[in-house]
């Protein structure tokens, strides 16, 4: 593996997905029983498949994962967690609104990342047998549906209509 840029861009969408799942699991222990953490469950599990499949492409053409950019991006997460619940372990809606556009935004990032690999696809002949066309595909979903719930977060949120994550 010699090119540097690459790397770099592969390391720090792995530290990204490290952060995303810390953001999800916090939800899923914010929010347990509720409807939006039996959502983030199954989306826990999709970006996990994502993240090993990450890895499998940074194998493929020996690129180690960093250490430090993993540390960075939990770090990073445990920082926000003050958004999701301020007071204490109690949920608090406006941060899940917060929490769910975060992981949109980072989910538009992968998809991006997925775009980018295949663009240079052919220049790596050990990434042949990846299909990251569909990696893309999948990640625009992931990130239609994280929106629909943030969505329908802010609109109970913002209206005054309640807490979304309790009912």
């Amino acid at each position: 593996m010699t090119n540097d840029h690459l790397a770099t861009y592969l390391r720090d969408h792995l530290a990204g997905s490290v952060g995303a799942i810390e953001l999800i699991e916090r939800i899923i222990e914010v929010y347990e029983g509720q409807p939006i953490a039996e959502f983030c469950k199954g989306m826990r599990d999709r970006i996990v498949a994502d993240q090993e499949e990450l890895r499998a492409v940074m194998k493929a053409i020996e690129v180690e994962e960093s250490s430090l950019r993993k540390a960075s991006a939990w770090l990073a997460e445990k920082l926000s967690l003050p958004k999701l619940s301020p007071a204490g372990d109690e949920a608090d809606d406006i941060g899940l609104v917060q929490t769910l556009e975060a992981l949109m935004l980072g989910i538009k990032g992968k998809e991006a990342l997925w775009r980018a690999l295949g663009e240079v696809q052919a220049s790596w002949p050990p990434w042949e047998n990846f299909d990251f066309h569909s990696l893309e595909k999948s990640a625009l979903e992931q990130a239609a549906q994280v929106d629909e719930k943030r969505v329908e977060a802010a609109r109970a949120v913002l209206r005054g209509q309640g807490e979304f994550g309790m009912s």
